[in-house]
């Protein structure tokens, strides 16, 4: 199982969006993705949850987790080797870490925990909360924005990762994460 969570070795730059629910990830991954002429990674668990949904109208529970994160892994590893010089991440196992301490009280299965620590990107992209909630089957915290927002942001720190804060509407987002995903690639 653990083979199935490790990140696979590339000299591409890596980018993750990372935040709350509903803050616009999944739009801005589709729209860099657009601008750099490469591929994104989906995040994986929205369609393995939907599937759940649709099935047994249950949401996720903690023995969901490890099957994301292979799922998500196995989608980046796949499209790691399709992506040009940048590979956008629509989410990344750091986050299915925050996501489970924040719904298991603190809990986080330990080879969940090594690989989110394990696995480097180049970049966080951390959406703020600026923009409008849109509920779904999936979204449930609309109240808590705020308190998940600042637990993404301390994450972040905690673990050392390079990361900026997006703000703002779409175009503004886009313009900040182009100039800092460019700044990565003149350094390359």
């Amino acid at each position: 199982m653990e083979e199935k969570l490790k990140q696979k070795s590339s000299d591409i730059i890596k980018v993750v969006l990372f935040g709350p629910e509903s803050t616009g990830k999944t739009t801005l991954s589709e729209q860099l993705a657009r601008h750099y002429n490469t591929v994104w990674v989906p995040e994986y668990a929205r369609e393995y949850l939907q599937q759940k949904w649709n099935d047994e109208r249950k949401t996720c529970e903690p023995k969901d987790l490890l099957p994301i994160a292979e799922g998500q892994m196995q989608l980046e590893n796949e499209l790691t080797g399709k992506a040009s010089d940048v590979l956008i991440c629509d989410t990344d196992l750091l986050e299915t870490k925050v996501y489970s301490e924040a719904y298991y009280v603190g809990h986080c299965d330990p080879v969940l925990e090594k690989h989110a620590l394990q696995n480097t990107y180049d970049l966080y992209l951390l959406t703020y909360i600026d923009v409008p909630w849109v509920g779904d089957d999936l979204r449930d915290k609309p109240q808590e924005r705020e308190k998940m927002f600042a637990y993404f942001k301390e994450t972040l720190e905690k673990y050392d990762r390079n990361f900026v804060i997006l703000r703002g509407d779409k175009k503004a987002r886009l313009r900040k994460a182009v100039f800092e995903i460019d700044k990565l690639l003149v350094k390359a």
